[in-house]
């Protein structure tokens, strides 16, 4: 990750915030779209951890991901409030984290602060975490659910 640790230091050179949010974005929707601009808007450079085929795989069951990972990095790079994309293969992005070393770590508001992985070493860092408020009914399950009638 060579490519990485230049961006990282090219970052933290020019003084930016750096906000760090991670996920499977299987299938983009509304709420991906919301905690997206919200975290742009919380710093300088946001950073998107996404987890890669295999760990979503694992995640979420055979059937995951609907969209492989090369094509979800390619959309959430398209996003105009995206800075940078990176593939990870474990099931946590908590080594992500220990090298980035965001200021500002959101998720969405399914999780709790003690269940966000990587809150800790954030925190410890000098740094905030942040919850996005949950919108109801907007997430891939609910997606691929309401389309097989369920």
């Amino acid at each position: 990750m060579k490519n990485l640790k230049e961006i990282l230091i090219n970052f933290k050179k020019k003084r930016n915030k750096i906000v760090f949010t991670n996920g499977c974005f299987d299938i983009i929707h509304l709420a991906h779209i919301m905690l997206l601009k919200k975290a742009k808007s919380l710093g300088n450079e946001l950073v998107v951890g996404l987890n890669s085929d295999s760990s979503v795989r694992e995640l979420k069951g055979s059937s995951r991901p609907i969209n492989n990972e090369l094509d979800r990095k390619k959309v959430l790079e398209s996003i105009k409030w995206v800075d940078k994309v990176i593939i990870f293969n474990e099931l946590t992005p908590e080594r992500l984290i220990k090298e980035i070393k965001p200021d500002i770590l959101i998720k969405g508001g399914d999780y709790k602060e003690n269940e966000i992985v990587g809150a800790d070493i954030v925190k410890n860092n000098g740094g905030e975490v942040v919850i996005y408020p949950y919108i109801p009914c907007f997430s891939t399950t609910d997606i691929i659910n309401h389309i097989k009638g369920l």
